[in-house]
Parts: structure tokens; sequence; C-alpha cells
């Protein structure tokens, strides 16, 4: 463990106003706070056989300049027990909160028992978080009966509110995977403007655009502050990964949807992906080098489930066309394009070549799904899409195919609506059996309420044959792996826009164990 020796008189004058200190020897003093500093609550993340990922941030006033803390670092301890009440505490320690990381802590626990649950928390100085929750993962060799874990993603806090992660809070998970846009970049505004008309937004930005490390961590924090979502954070061990509006809508390597030069736009990349590391419970190997970091890894659940969490945006080549959606030209069959990069494709396919786990699944940001956006007899794409990078696109279900890797579920968000289909290299004419087959979970919140079929769904369906499955109502996932059957529910709300939403099983699909084949349950 690092301690940090520091004398009275500077921590005192560290501190200032609001925070009162007892001396504790040579070690960190003590704070004792007005307010209470854990109000971003807790949360853990990665998993593995022997341990997990335990993260807090000390904000006793969390959007404001600095979040109410000092210029300097404080020593918080943790706790994790084999039971909710802490009678039979298995590990703990102490961890330093570090202003340069904006007083957050990582604390990646080791020596726990696979497949188990265990309860964790946080106390600095008098002050005691709450209690959070996750599982270890099994050992790499165990045959595990089943895994269970949900899926969710884009949160546009002005567009409505949080309720389905308090739904999915109440879920029994083995984990969840969070699939990016966990904060929107944009200025506060009080109307959105929806396709069918202005709209009044359920909430407000604090601020205008984000730019800056301050600013980041003012937005991740009004996010972060929201109940809903803490009791979802606190539930089971998150994965998380970033998608574009972390950082800025549709950027991809170092180009943002604006033209900004490169080397400007790599400063606020850097930003962004400390803040994002800060508030995100990841290993310390995923953390941020100037303006990347480490963000695609593997987790694996015994023989059953191997998982290959991706990152489409730092490596990618720009899109397409412009970028424009629901549009075609001949950018899309670019022989250099690049979605994962060469060192992240090499790594997935040898780790696809290689498992030996019943499923395989790839947890990603964008949808690999070559749908036609056009609906009036043309031919369109979203150019953001796996579908405006055909040669790279091609070249992963190709391997799949040759090397006849079966079981491949691909997890997916972006879009904002649920989908479920199959993967083959030409949507537009599936001949055979799927290579693969994809599902994309909706927003928690982005978009408003939403509907059940939009008025062109009938017309989208047809020229999409492909698809088996299409929904534009707010919710999540869960997913569900047997050694014979992958089951996926997806959960949606009939509102948003005020915190009474009820929650359904819109539809749940199924996968048989060697058919790549979807079916309705």
């Amino acid at each position: 463990m690092t301690t940090l020796a520091l004398s009275r008189r500077s921590m005192l004058a560290a501190f200032g106003g609001g925070l009162a200190l007892s001396p504790t020897g040579p070690a960190l003093a003590q704070a004792v706070f007005d307010t209470n500093p854990f109000r971003l609550g807790v949360t853990a993340g990665d998993p593995l056989p022997d341990g997990f990922v335990i993260w807090t941030r000390l904000a006793p006033d969390p959007v404001a300049y600095g979040s109410g803390m000092p210029r300097a670092p404080v020593a918080v301890k943790w706790e994790v027990a084999a039971d909710r009440g802490f009678n039979t505490i298995v590990r703990s320690g102490e961890a330093i909160a570090r202003p340069e990381l904006g007083h957050s802590v990582h604390v990646e626990v080791e020596g726990l028992e696979p497949a188990r649950l265990y309860f964790y928390r946080f106390q600095c100085g008098t002050e005691r978080s709450g209690v959070g929750r996750a599982k270890t993962a099994p050992l790499a060799g165990a045959s595990p009966a089943s895994v269970r874990f949900g899926v969710a993603g884009c949160q546009d806090y002005e567009q409505g509110y949080y309720t389905a992660h308090r739904k999915m809070a109440a879920e029994d998970l083995d984990f969840i995977f969070c699939y990016g846009d966990y904060i929107y970049e944009d200025r506060g505004d009080p109307v959105y403007q929806a396709s069918d008309g202005p709209q009044d937004n359920a909430r407000i930005h604090l601020g205008g655009e984000v730019y800056s490390l301050d600013d980041y961590r003012r937005r991740y924090s009004q996010y972060t502050m929201d109940t809903d979502l803490q009791a979802s954070r606190a539930s089971a061990a998150w994965f998380c990964t970033y998608d574009d509006h972390e950082i800025d809508n549709d950027w991809v390597g170092a180009a943002d949807q604006d033209g900004i030069p490169p080397e400007i736009f790599s400063l606020r990349r850097a930003a962004a992906m400390q803040a994002f590391y800060e508030f995100m419970p990841m290993r310390k190997s995923a953390f941020p080098r100037g303006a990347g970091m480490q963000a695609y890894r593997r987790a694996q659940y015994g023989d059953l489930l191997d998982v290959a969490f991706l990152d489409t945006r730092q490596f990618r080549t720009d899109q397409p066309c412009g970028g424009r959606f629901n549009s075609t030209c001949p950018g899309i069959e670019a022989t250099a394009a690049q979605v994962l990069g060469d060192a992240q494709e090499a790594w997935l396919l040898t780790n696809l070549d290689r498992s030996k786990a019943r499923w395989k699944a790839l947890a990603q940001q964008v949808m690999m799904m070559d749908l036609n956006r056009n609906t009036s007899g043309g031919q369109g794409i979203n150019t953001d899409s796996w579908a405006g990078y055909r040669v790279p696109r091609n070249r992963l279900l190709r391997h799949i195919r040759d090397r006849r890797i079966d079981n491949v579920v691909v997890l997916t968000g972006d879009e904002h609506q649920n989908f479920a289909g199959g993967l083959w290299l030409d949507g537009s004419q599936p001949e055979g059996a799927p290579i693969a087959v994809e599902f994309v979970g909706t927003s928690i919140s982005s978009r408003g309420n939403g509907s059940d079929r939009g008025a062109d769904y009938d017309r989208f369906m047809a020229v999409n044959p492909q698809l088996k499955f299409r929904n534009s109502q707010r919710g999540y996932m869960v997913c569900e792996a047997t050694p014979t059957l992958w089951t996926t529910q997806f959960k949606v709300l009939d509102k948003v826009s005020d915190r009474t939403g009820e929650l359904s099983i819109r539809q749940t699909m199924v996968v048989e164990a060697g058919s790549n084949t979807l079916n309705l349950a």
C-alpha cells in the first residue's frame, strides 16, 4: 500500500473550509466532511475468477469545479465481504484518491473465490459509502450451467429518465455490458428536435458542449448523480466501453464530425479518455495514454462464454460518403478501410480461432448487419456502422465462416432501437444459414419515449430480409447462455418521459447451439 505523508498545516491549507482534519501519524490526515463525499455511489467492473475492480469517487459537490475536494491526495478505506451485513470481511485495504484523477479510486481486488457473489464498500474519515455487489467469474476450466447478463447504453440525460437502470438493478445478473454513450457531449437545451417535431426535454445538461477535462468531469458527474443509474452500477460488475458521445458525435480515429485539425481534436480526446477512465471501473491496463487507451479486452466464463469487448472508434478510418446517413458511394468498398485496426483485428481473430467456449460473443458499439435504410426503392446504409466498411466487415465474417466457428453472437448498441437478425456477407440476399447472429439493444433514454413500431415498419422489414425483429421503445436486453441455448429478452418501457414507466418483455429470441439461426421464443 502506498502512503503519503503531509504536514497538518499543509493539509489544512489544502482542504480549506468545509472539512476538518485530524492527524493520523505519518499517514494521510483523516478528513471530516460537512457533506457526504460518496454522492456518486460505487460500482465494480471487469470481473475475473479471483476478483474485480471496485470504484468510487470522492465528490461532496460533484458538479462544482474540483467537486468540493482539495487539491491533495486523500486516503480511502475499502472492504469486501461475503455477506451484505459485512459480518465476514474477506479483503480490505486503503487506497489513495488523487486529485490528478479527480479523486477517483480504482481498487483491483484479488484473492477471492470464483463464481460467487461479494459485497463491497468504502470509507473516508467518518463517512461510509453505500454497498455494492459483484460476482466473480468462474474458473477457466469450469462448466457453468448458465451465464446471465444485461446489455445497455445510450442514455441521453436530457431525453428521458433512467427507469430502465432501476429495473435492471433488480435483475440477478452475472454482469452488465455497457456499450457506450454513457454521456452525451452537447450543450444544455430545454427542447429536443424529434423527427415528429420539437419536444420538451425531461432534464437539461449543465453548461455548454464539453471540451476540457473539467467539462467532461462535470458532465459525468451530472449523469452519475442519478440514483437509478447508481442502483444499476452498484447491482453487478460492469464491463464498460465507449462509443462516440463520450467524446464527440460520430468521431473516429483522429477525426471529429466538424473537421477540426487532428492535433486539436487529440487534446479533446485526451481529456475525454481521462474522464472516462476516472468514472468507470476500469483496470490499470486501461489507464489512458495521451489521447488513447487500451479498451478492447476479453472475458471468459468457463467453457460456456467467451466475450470480446471491442473498440470500434479509436482505430477506425473515416466514414465514407462524407458520413451521410442513408447513402451509398464507392468509398464503402475501400480496400484500406479499417474498423478495428490491424492489431485489434488480429487479436480478435486469434481469440476466435483458439476459443474453446460454447458461445463466442462480440460485445461492441455499431451495427454489423448491413441494413438498407432506404425504404423508397433505393439503397442506403448507415455509413457510421460496419455496413460502411465492407472490406473489413466481410474479412471478419469470412474468417468466422471459413474457420467454421459456430455460435458467434454479436451484441451491439448505438441505434436507439431494438433489432435482431442474422449476419451474411450480403444481407440483402440471405442464402443458407447465417454466419452469426446479432442482437442490437435500444437506448436507456435517447430519443425519448419511442414507439413499438414506426410508420415505416412494414417497408423496412420488407427491404431487410435478414431482420427478424425491430422495435423502437426504450429499455435493455437480458441475455442468458446455456450449453444448448442462447436466449435474449428485449425488455422495454412504455415511457421514459417520467419515472413511472412500466417494464415488459417485448420479445424473446433464442438460438440453439450449433444452428446460428434466430427464432422467436
